[in-house]
């Protein structure tokens, strides 16, 4: 893939953030989301990429934009599949709490698993513990493994969790083995990225959060030389039928990176719509102008850039209109 698309897709990115961040704390998810998909399926069109959603809003008759297996981009460059969440953290962004994020995970065509939307158990790590974790290790044999890669003690460790029932268990675990936790409300995608960004202090993210996430935050620690381990886990009958007809003939199969996303040329853009562990939120400025704050990414060279943009928007506020001597 070309370097050149790595700052379009920033583009992208920033224009999904820049929408939704106009409802942050305005209690409406929807709302946020549909701002958010509406910019970025606009600016996908400026995009010189042929590109297919493989992970998006849902399936063509539950999303009239960014739905799965739609066509994007110029369509007269590199064939590539592309992973979309214009809002990871809607209620983040309801509520103006921290890690919403905009973003796009791209490889080269087949390169990403077509997860299903359905619960997918999960353990990432960044580049220093990378090879050191397994999914069907114990809480405490991983964090002894982590600890030892990074030289660290068991109680400097910080391990991140989603604030869930389901883990009520794994948080005890991770407790009853002496080391820190950071509990989150939703955005696993962030969670997972942070386990690879130093300044961030997070050293692992333990539990079960959506497949389609995993997929997208695989891409990113692709990208940045971390590792995740994952397993699908449906809840039903129907579930279980989905993962089959993806060609995964066992359902409790193990997935590492190579089963989620497959091929060295990954790129990843994200965008803050909030701010949190390492981007900072959009900031509209006087005069109609704002700011934005975004990573990009790219597996092959190891790339990572961190992007402050600002934009000068057409909307102007009303009193302009109303009194131009202000």
């Amino acid at each position: 893939m070309e370097r050149e698309l790595a700052l379009e897709l920033v583009r992208v990115t920033e224009a999904a953030a820049l929408s939704a961040g106009r409802l942050m704390g305005r209690g409406d998810k929807e709302g946020a989301d549909q701002a958010a998909v509406d910019a970025m399926r606009h600016m996908f069109d400026t995009v010189q990429v042929d590109g297919r959603v493989v992970i998006g809003e849902g399936e063509k008759d539950e999303a009239p934009m960014l739905y799965i297996g739609e066509q994007v981009g110029r369509r007269d460059g590199v064939p590539v599949d592309i992973a979309v969440d214009p809002v990871e953290g809607t209620n983040l962004v309801a509520k103006g709490r921290p890690n919403a994020l905009s973003v796009i995970a791209v490889a080269p065509r087949d390169g990403l698993l077509h997860a299903p939307d359905m619960y997918m158990d999960k353990i990432a790590v960044g580049k220093e513990a990378k090879g050191c974790v397994d999914l069907d290790a114990s809480i405490e044999e991983n964090l002894k493994s982590i600890a030892k890669a990074k030289n660290k003690n068991i109680s400097d460790l910080v391990a991140i969790v989603i604030e869930r029932p389901r883990h009520e268990k794994i948080i005890q675990q991770i407790q009853g083995a002496g080391a820190r936790i950071k509990l989150i409300s939703d955005g696993d995608v962030a969670a997972a990225i942070a386990t690879a960004i130093e300044d961030t202090g997070v050293d692992v993210l333990f539990g079960i959060g959506g497949a389609p996430e995993g997929v997208i935050a695989a891409t990113a620690l692709e990208c940045l030389g971390g590792e995740m381990q994952a397993r699908l886990k449906p809840k039903n009958q129907a579930e279980v039928d989905r993962i089959k007809d993806m060609g995964l003939d066992d359902v409790e199969k193990k997935l590492y990176m190579k089963d989620l996303i497959n091929g060295d040329d990954a790129m990843f853009a994200v965008t803050g719509i909030t701010s949190g562990d390492f981007l900072e939120g959009v900031r509209y400025k006087a005069g109609g102008r704002a700011k934005t704050h975004s990573l990009v990414m790219r597996a092959k060279t190891g790339t990572v850039r961190f992007v402050d943009a600002y934009h000068q928007l057409d909307k102007k506020p009303e009193f302009y209109q109303d009194d131009p001597t202000c």
